[in-house]
């Protein structure tokens, strides 16, 4: 039997250490399957290179390294925010690879309009990072509108974070080119053929939460809400969604698991 591979996509300015304990997570949920987390180009170390302005062009680039990785189709998706639209895309362009998607607290065109797909409210806070802001108060920023569990702060979760900016920097260049490439993406008119599961935070403070069940009913799709979560719902309710998936797919998950997240 052919061991599940997973791909997880992270979103804007975010690398694989952003995950967190996510990964272990999901892992413990689906026994068996193989968790991969690589970086968009711009993030993480492939933060030297030049973040595409296309979504198109970050599939590609995925797609390039799991073939130099050895990786083989087919994939499940699993994608946050931006990672979503990529997700979506390279699902539409190339569904023999894709086995099944779920996407986490995403927003594109033309379901949704730009001020949901980023709260008008944060408008001036992430103009002023944008051209103020250093890499200590732009985590802050991130995990305060990211975050409902530490919206008030985490001081070591940020020490971690700035140290992933410190190691690889994300540069401002790069931030603009993935906003550009997420504010022009226009997903398909019909749902990819595979299954897909759309996930939210009603708490989500950066993207309207309502964007996913505009998606999710425009497709016809699997969709769950969890009442707490914010934007970054690995970092919120990790565990969660991790079994969230298990139940999705039919995998029994362990009990003592499953006591802990009821609610």
């Amino acid at each position: 039997m052919t061991t599940p591979t997973w791909i997880l996509l992270r979103g804007l300015m975010r690398e694989q250490r952003h995950w967190g304990e996510f990964p272990a997570s999901l892992a413990r949920a689906l026994p068996g399957a193989s968790i991969i987390t690589p970086d968009l180009p711009g993030n993480g170390r492939r933060h030297a290179q030049d973040s595409a302005t296309r979504v198109a062009d970050m599939v590609e680039a995925c797609r390039q390294e799991m073939l130099a990785r050895g990786i083989a189709a087919p994939y499940h998706l699993l994608a946050l925010s931006l990672g979503g639209m990529v997700a979506v895309e390279w699902a539409s362009r190339y569904p023999q690879e894709i086995a099944r998607c779920v996407l986490l607290n995403t927003s594109m065109r033309p379901y949704s309009p730009f001020y949901r797909r980023l709260r008008w409210q944060n408008y001036a806070a992430l103009l002023r990072q944008l051209l103020l802001g250093d890499a200590h108060s732009q985590e802050a920023l991130i995990l305060r509108l990211t975050s409902r569990r530490y919206a008030q702060g985490n001081p070591a979760l940020l020490a971690d974070w700035r140290a992933y900016q410190q190691e690889y920097p994300v540069s401002r260049r790069n931030a603009l080119r993935q906003l550009l490439s997420a504010a022009r993406y226009r997903a398909p008119s019909s749902r990819p053929a595979m299954p897909v599961l759309v996930i939210a935070g009603a708490q989500d403070q950066l993207v309207d939460h309502r964007c996913s069940q505009q998606l999710a009913r425009a497709w016809q799709a699997d969709c769950l809400i969890h009442r707490d979560a914010g934007h970054d719902l690995p970092l919120d309710e990790g565990l969660w969604v991790a079994l969230s998936v298990a139940r999705w797919l039919g995998v029994a998950a362990p009990e003592h698991e499953l006591k802990t997240t009821s609610r």
